[in-house]
């Protein structure tokens, strides 16, 4: 997973492991987190959320993009990748879930990417790092 470009953010939530990956791996609730507008594509091959799950994201005027599921597994991990439609090269996310001693969890949130225009990818760092640094914790309790 080797990018220029990273976002790094971590969170930790009163809820257990369990309860945060399903509101993660459910796309609809990502809007308010990603500062989206985020429409379900298609379902997992195995499961609503799993693998092969494909959400639609439309950020402010910008065309919309496509992200897919390529790791699931419950409770701990979660990774995605941008299959359509985007400006950003080599785009991953990284979602680590980790219970916590009082029974919480935190997340362990990385983004990496580049862009084809030279200082790009820095600018849409600092912003994706903003926002999901402010929505994150609108996720769960």
């Amino acid at each position: 997973m080797a990018t220029p470009q990273r976002v790094h953010v971590t969170h930790t939530y009163t809820s257990d492991p369990a309860t945060v990956f399903e509101r993660l791996s459910e796309h609809e609730n990502l809007g308010p987190v990603l500062g989206a507008k985020v429409a379900r594509v298609s379902d997992g091959d195995t499961s609503r959320n799993g693998v092969g799950s494909t959400r639609s994201l439309k950020i402010g005027p910008l065309p919309a993009f496509h992200e897919t599921t390529t790791v699931a597994e419950p409770n701990t991990l979660i990774e995605y990748a941008i299959t359509k439609g985007s400006p950003l090269k080599g785009h991953w996310g990284r979602q680590v879930l980790t219970r916590t001693t009082d029974g919480g969890t935190l997340l362990d949130y990385t983004i990496g990417f580049d862009m084809a225009v030279p200082g790009a990818a820095a600018v849409v760092g600092k912003i994706l790092q903003a926002s999901i640094s402010k929505g994150i914790g609108k996720l769960a309790p």
